[in-house]
């Protein structure tokens, strides 16, 4: 049985000698053991971290906007289905005034959602993403003389953080290079939205 070897003791490591490649020996005490990072080396890669990882976050700040832009896409497409159901019951849309979705999409008056076409193509209606959860913006189809709108037309819109709009109408979805509410874009504020 053999015995084992015993650890060396630091008088012993200070002794030794080593051949350096010009075969010339060199006493290791010459050498630092166990030594670590100094200070500045030690700052120097926080800072290099701290460098990379804000270049990462502002490159994914991109990728969130796009996300947040596909979402308000697919809500409007889920608006136009919607209101589409709507108009296989009546031969027209449900009117909406003001700015937010017709009754007959979302629920009207929640826990009591069982009127009679109350919330049944779309509830909750979607909201906004970002801005607070407010609602999309809609042109009102119950003033005719004013927008143009009426039971037959509808429009229902949201501004992308990519730039652009995205609308939604009796004509399907589609992105626009501008507001469809306002008097002065191509469809002059009113239905249809292009």
């Amino acid at each position: 049985m053999q015995k084992k070897q015993a650890a060396f003791t630091p008088h012993q490591i200070s002794d030794m000698s080593r051949q350096n490649r010009d075969g010339n020996k060199v006493n290791l005490t010459n050498q630092r053991f166990g030594a670590g990072f100094t200070l500045i080396e030690l700052l120097v890669v926080i800072a290099i971290i701290g460098i990379l990882s804000s270049t990462v976050l502002v490159s994914l700040g991109g990728a969130r906007a796009k996300a947040r832009d596909a979402r308000r896409q697919t809500d409007i497409q889920q608006i136009t289905l919607a209101m589409e159901l709507d108009y296989s019951d009546d031969e027209g849309y449900s009117q909406i005034s003001g700015s937010s979705a017709p009754s007959k999409i979302p629920c009207s008056s929640p826990p009591a959602c069982n009127g009679a076409g109350d919330g049944r193509y779309l509830d909750p209606v979607p909201k906004d993403p970002q801005q607070g959860g407010s609602s999309y913006g809609w042109i009102d189809n119950v003033n005719t003389l004013t927008t143009n709108c009426s039971s037959q037309l509808y429009c229902v819109y949201a501004p992308l953080e990519e730039g652009g709009w995205f609308a939604g109408s009796d004509k399907g979805s589609r992105n626009l290079n501008y507001n469809p509410s306002l008097p002065g874009s191509p469809n002059g504020g009113k239905c249809p939205c292009w």
